[in-house]
């Protein structure tokens, strides 16, 4: 094989949610003269877990595996009520670093709890994101795995409502799911505003279109991230001849390959970009070195890092030193 082509999808890698808690790890890693703990694994990524742990971070599973009085993080997925409370209980300091598009949805489900809606959260169950989501109000919560769940779905008043979504789905599943609940229930209300993250949507947008042209699709992810998985899915729908997901260069075999002269790359919102670099370089080395990359979209937003650590760090005279993306950039507050 030789001269072979690579669709490189652009945009890719790295969101504003996933940039701003991993760097809320590094900076209180610098920062803090004591062990930072995380609750969960900071974002859904092997190598990025790996790195921070290398570095001195200690993650857990729950909050009463920390110390009492020490510092944990909370991860990009958002918690529950009932974790902060626990966390309090134990007398822990907090640095919240849970997405803002995560606690937007956290927000519209509290909302709509108040005025006592039923809210059909589309999500899987399990989810760390999910999980935090419905904890918000449990009483009011039922969720929704996919389209085949919607029979099973009851309600107290169809008449009162509204569907959320976890943020890292596929869009195209997500609303198929919402199709089948509005002809269950015609007046279900939708959120204010889409919960599907831009960075999730935008980079489905940008595998369907390469995966036409794709012998083969290869999305870099972990297996416990959900918009990774999503990809591959999205890309087999939209035409790819073949799809696979690998943590890293060393899960490539060499029967992918056979036949292959078009390969289609991207990465999910939670990989770092060494990764695919590294990638792109195995396939050079296999014959596809001619790189094509293929854009759907500009992403320039970047979110302020947690408020907790913004304050330490303006107490000592310190500030954030994130390259700020090139173009209109938007920042964010949480």
């Amino acid at each position: 094989m030789s001269n072979g082509t690579v669709l490189l999808a652009e945009p890719r890698g790295y969101c504003a949610g996933v940039d701003r808690a991993v760097v809320a790890v590094e900076r209180a890693l610098e920062h803090f003269d004591e062990t930072i703990y995380v609750r969960h694994e900071i974002v859904h990524n092997k190598f990025v877990v790996d790195r921070l742990k290398a570095k001195g971070a200690v993650f857990v599973e729950e909050v009463d595996e920390v110390p009492e009085g020490a510092l944990v993080i909370f991860s990009a997925h958002g918690i529950s009520p009932k974790v902060r409370e626990m966390a309090e209980e134990r007398n822990l300091r907090t640095i919240d670093a849970t997405c803002p598009l995560v606690t937007k949805v956290h927000k519209e489900a509290v909302r709509f709890a108040r005025q006592d809606y039923d809210i059909l959260l589309v999500g899987h169950e399990g989810h760390e994101e999910v999980e935090g989501t419905a904890g918000e109000a449990p009483e009011h919560v039922q969720i929704v795995n996919s389209p085949d769940d919607v029979g099973s779905v009851t309600v107290r008043d169809p008449e009162k409502v509204v569907w959320l979504s976890q943020t890292t789905l596929s869009v195209d599943e997500t609303m198929e799911t919402v199709d089948r609940l509005r002809e269950r229930f015609p007046t279900l209300q939708a959120p204010p505003s889409d919960d599907i993250c831009y960075a999730t949507q935008n980079r489905q947008v940008a595998i369907k279109k390469i995966a036409p042209d794709a012998d083969l699709v290869l999305v870099v992810g972990s297996p416990n991230s959900s918009n990774s998985v999503r990809l591959m899915e999205v890309a087999l729908e939209a035409g790819a001849k073949a799809s696979h997901r690998i943590d890293s260069v060393s899960e490539l075999r060499d029967e992918w390959f056979e036949g292959v002269t078009t390969v289609g790359v991207t990465s999910g919102a939670s990989v770092p970009e060494i990764l695919v670099q590294e990638l792109l370089a195995e396939l050079e080395k296999r014959g596809l070195g001619d790189v094509q990359p293929v854009r759907t979209a500009t992403e320039d937003l970047m979110f302020s890092l947690p408020r907790e650590l913004r304050q330490s760090m303006k107490e000592r005279g310190e500030t954030d030193r994130r390259q700020r993306p090139t173009g209109h950039h938007a920042t964010a507050e949480s």
